[in-house]
């Protein structure tokens, strides 16, 4: 509502309900101070910030450097390190779904990031809050000399990993992945929860709180990439992965002491079966014929609910929820005596809801799969990389550029140009959800096409200086060349990550919140799948058709600029492929609301 402030104070009060859109918990655990006026930076604190920030540090602080750890340490070829990092990231990602699922269905989001942050002490991984006992397992294989393979520092050389020693390192990537999924999966939806209040004032909060929190995951990930990474680069990985350690036991602490003051919400009934049981009742009506006109009497409502009619979109799923036969399928208090032949329209809404999503959330799997490149590290690695002369900066803390203009992007865009429009224009204005992802796309298509200019060039002088053989050497070019890229994918970042969550978590009902939130997550675990299968295929068809891979261990050698321009080129495609798949969603709910806030602000204000 902070475009209210640009309107006389009389008006104020009476389009106040235009932006109230925060639902009501399902069960407030503490409810005192309900009434109480609390700001999206204290709520997301309260939920999730403190607790996600420190754990940001510590996990976006190791995986910047991890395909360094696997080829220096481990000894493996960098095709095969990405892959590992590929296969552990999506792994790390799917499971938020399967967890997301338990908690709105059966646990509650409290208990589950409780879970997952005692869990995961155990681990490590590359998201909000997975780390902890997989940091000591990880910790453990730089510091216990015959956990890891033998190398030697002079020649390079190293032995192959042993399978138990193997077993240990994907042990902790495992552990990981589970832990990382009980929190990723709830910790969003956890913090939306404490937003609730029967204050009206607070009506308009939730559009900061998505912004508010990811600025404060952006500053935790900023420190991580730059004060662990240079640990791991000057110190060492012992101390590299120890300070980690510290940090989780610090979050898991602060997440405990602070458990009084959260709103714990109980778990819905399961939708995932209610929606399940809509495709069977549908099939099982498959013959009926839809009444064009219908009335709500001919439906199957649940009591209370504002969803009278079902929509006219994917029409065969109406078939669920129509009456046949009221005495067969309904019980004397109106419920549905077989669940499996009859839903509620509210059920059958929900499903619909849930596939119309589907295309536009697959628009964003390529986008992953081109992010999570660890060829992006090599190749600033074997470029100069001197702030000033006597100062370095690691090859992993490049990453934090996308940070930094993440953190200046989102600041801009919340606090000075929606305003500052608003002002302008004489009306609330803001960029679509669906509008900030396709800018998101198009900004990540073009930063392949600038890393591909500027991998062709690094590698002519490369090989120019006579480098070719020598994969460690560093030509004398900038590594602040890569810039550019960086800033698109900050761009890409403050777009289209932040408005993918409020594009689900605003078109999916509120019972699925949670999986609303985890989608995003899902996106990169197929997306690294995906990332394992491009690089995979482009390494053997490459070799074999040219007798060097383009993905070659040897980066000099290799042809890293081919393979960018191959990711452009499916890049763009994907990018034609979302504007079809938002033409054909039709507008959002957010796109329709705000039509409707334009009305009537333009109705009072004339």
């Amino acid at each position: 509502m902070r475009w209210l402030t640009f309107l006389p104070k009389d008006k104020v009060k009476e389009i106040s309900y235009v932006s109230e859109t925060i639902s009501k918990p399902l069960w407030p655990a503490r409810i005192g101070d309900s009434n109480k006026r609390i700001s999206p930076i204290a709520d997301c604190s309260s939920s999730s910030s403190a607790n996600g920030t420190i754990e940001k540090v510590a996990s976006q602080g190791l995986m910047p450097s991890m395909i360094l750890y696997l080829t220096e340490v481990y000894g493996m070829k960098s095709a095969q390190a990405s892959n590992v990092i590929f296969l552990w990231s999506a792994a790390t990602n799917f499971t938020p779904i399967v967890c997301a699922f338990l908690a709105d269905s059966y646990f509650g989001r409290f208990p589950m990031v409780a879970a997952g942050s005692i869990f995961s002490f155990l681990e490590r991984s590359n998201s909000d809050s997975d780390l902890r006992i997989g940091t000591i397992v990880l910790w453990l294989t730089a510091m216990i000399p015959q956990a890891r393979p033998f190398c030697d520092e002079i020649s390079g050389y190293c032995d192959a990993p042993s399978t138990p020693q193997l077993l240990l390192l994907y042990s902790s990537y495992a552990i990981i992945s589970i832990g990382s999924g009980c929190v990723q999966a709830s910790y969003i939806a956890f913090g939306a929860d404490q937003l609730y209040r029967k204050n009206k004032s607070n009506s308009g909060i939730l559009d900061s709180y998505f912004n508010t929190c990811y600025i404060s995951a952006a500053l935790g990930t900023l420190v991580g990439m730059s004060c662990i990474v240079y640990i791991q680069d000057r110190i060492g990985w012992g101390m590299g992965f120890g300070v980690p350690v510290a940090l989780m036991l610090l979050a898991t602490i602060t997440f405990f002491l602070a458990s009084p003051l959260y709103l714990k919400s109980m778990p819905s009934e399961s939708w995932c079966a209610g929606l399940v049981q809509v495709v069977f009742a549908a099939y099982k009506k498959r013959h009926m014929q839809i009444p064009f006109v219908g009335t709500s009497e001919i439906y199957h409502q649940e009591n209370g609910s504002s969803c009278a009619l079902p929509s006219d979109k994917l029409r065969f799923f109406n078939k669920a929820c129509i009456i046949r036969n009221s005495e067969e399928e309904l019980t004397p208090d109106g419920k549905a005596s077989n669940p499996w032949s009859l839903s509620t329209v509210e059920q059958v809404e929900n499903l619909k809801a849930l596939m119309r999503i589907i295309p536009l959330w697959s628009t964003g799997i390529l986008v992953s799969a081109s992010l999570n490149q660890s060829f992006y590290v090599l190749q600033v690695a074997s470029m100069d990389r001197h702030l000033t002369s006597s100062f370095e900066v690691p090859a992993g803390s490049f990453s934090m550029m996308v940070l930094v203009l993440l953190i200046i992007w989102i600041t801009l865009y919340d606090r000075l140009i929606l305003p500052l429009a608003s002002k302008c224009r004489g009306k609330p204005t803001r960029l679509s959800a669906k509008t900030r992802i396709g800018i998101g796309i198009l900004c990540c298509t073009l930063s392949l096409a600038v890393s591909a200019i500027v991998e062709s060039d690094r590698r002519a002088l490369a090989i120019k200086e006579g480098f070719s053989d020598n994969p460690n050497a560093v030509v004398s070019m900038s590594a602040f060349w890569t810039l550019p890229r960086y800033i698109l994918l900050g761009i890409e970042e403050g777009f289209s990550v932040i408005a993918q969550v409020e594009f689900f978590y605003n078109e999916l009902p509120k019972a699925m919140s949670s999986v609303a939130t985890s989608l995003l997550g899902l996106n990169s675990s197929v997306g690294n799948l995906a990332a394992s299968f491009i690089m995979t295929t482009v390494d053997n068809l490459s070799e074999a058709v040219g007798g060097r891979s383009w993905v070659s261990s040897n980066i000099n050698e290799g042809h890293s600029d081919y393979y960018y321009w191959l990711l452009f080129g499916l890049l763009f495609a994907n990018f034609l492929y979302f504007l079809a798949c938002s033409k054909s969603y039709g507008p959002s709910k957010e796109e329709s609301a705000g039509r409707s806030s334009a009305e009537d602000y333009k109705n009072i204000v004339n």
